[in-house]
């Protein structure tokens, strides 16, 4: 996730456009949480998709007249919008900021970590990365500075180290701050299930917590490992490839995407040929870990499965289906998110809502 200077657009990218609530606080792939020296949270990545569920009776944001509170899974606000911007909860405390300064509240609204940041990230593995001066550092969760600001890029920590860049150069330090892996990455991603994903110059490859590459491939590889398989591609054509770095699902697909609850989006096409394709020449569906195409949908975009059900857009309306494909939530919202905790966020008329996985709306964008 990246902290930017305009949390403005981060917030219309978290809230209104409808982004997996468990994402937010995810180590796992897709998700790259990306801070730097100048920001606030926002999106790093387009394809999100669930990783480790939100925590249990988890309050949500909203947003009233401009101002940011939370509700619980009821649609009661607990904490009272009062903010002038505000963070998903993880690990018990969620960023707020108040005037120009970032700090953390607990679940009962309490400021437990007085707003002094010029920005601030959410808590993984214990640690939040905060902004002082134009550098990274991170606290812990009294709110001490356990690894001083010298950073200019950081992401989360993850498996037990987190990627971090000085001087235009990625490594990795552990929690104490000591530098695990010395900068020398041009990029490094979040450690998911024992190994990262860097490139090196042109060449890009999986390297393990000790920095030595245990795949390197002439595909291209773009993303990090999902329930132990990750997306290639050459050219137009993609597939997956295992732990081992062989080919596990032949390059087929003219898209595909991070496993998800033993499923995985793709999109497939005519043969290749001269000119650009049209959306109408694609089809989206999901396959199993086996490649086979296990729901073939006519739907016009499709996304992860997330607690058994998928969002599907018919047109310009974004609906539910479940793993056999039937529709159970009818297309009608203009964006709509994964499920987590028993909840998405969907978009009408750009306006928020929080529904639970039968189409009820629990928080009505007309909030």
């Amino acid at each position: 996730m990246i902290l930017t200077s305009n949390k403005k657009f981060v917030q219309i990218i978290l809230i209104f456009l409808g982004i997996s609530l468990s994402a937010l606080i995810s180590c796992s792939p897709p998700e790259q949480r990306l801070i730097s020296n100048n920001s606030l949270e926002s999106v790093d990545s387009p394809n999100l998709s669930p990783g480790e569920s939100q925590e249990t009776n988890q309050l949500l944001p909203i947003i009233q007249r401009d101002k940011y509170g939370y509700i619980n899974s009821t649609g009661q606000i607990i904490v009272k919008p009062q903010f002038e911007e505000a963070g998903f909860f993880s690990e018990g405390l969620a960023w707020v900021r108040i005037g120009d300064k970032s700090g953390f509240i607990d679940t009962t609204g309490q400021i437990i970590i007085e707003p002094q940041f010029d920005s601030a990230s959410s808590f993984s593995e214990g640690l939040a990365a905060v902004g002082i001066g134009g550098k990274i550092g991170y606290i812990n969760k009294t709110g001490k500075l356990v690894i001083p600001p010298q950073f200019d890029t950081t992401y989360r920590f993850c498996e037990g180290l987190a990627s971090v860049a000085i001087n235009g150069k990625w490594g990795y330090i552990d929690k104490t701050g000591k530098i695990i892996i010395q900068p020398q990455f041009h990029k490094a991603r979040d450690f998911s299930e024992g190994l990262a994903l860097v490139r090196l110059g042109k060449q890009s490859g999986y390297i393990d917590q000790r920095g030595q590459f245990v795949i390197e491939s002439p595909l291209s590889l773009d993303r990090s490992f999902s329930e132990g398989l990750a997306v290639v591609r050459s050219g137009v054509e993609w597939g997956y490839i295992d732990k081992t770095g062989q080919i596990a699902i032949d390059l087929q697909f003219r898209q595909a995407f991070d496993f998800s609850e033993g499923l995985a989006v793709v999109v497939t096409g005519p043969p290749v040929r001269e000119g650009p394709l049209e959306m109408a020449d694609l089809t989206w569906g999901y396959v199993d870990k086996t490649g086979q195409m296990v729901i073939k949908t006519e739907f016009d975009e499709v996304k992860d499965f997330s607690e058994g059900l998928a969002a599907v857009a018919v047109g310009e309306k974004w609906g539910y289906i479940n793993k056999s494909g039937q529709i159970i939530i009818e297309p009608q919202f203009d964006f709509a998110s994964e499920f987590s905790q028993g909840l998405a966020w969907v978009t009408i008329d750009s306006k928020p809502g929080y529904i639970d996985n039968t189409g009820r709306y629990i928080w009505t964008p007309a909030n």
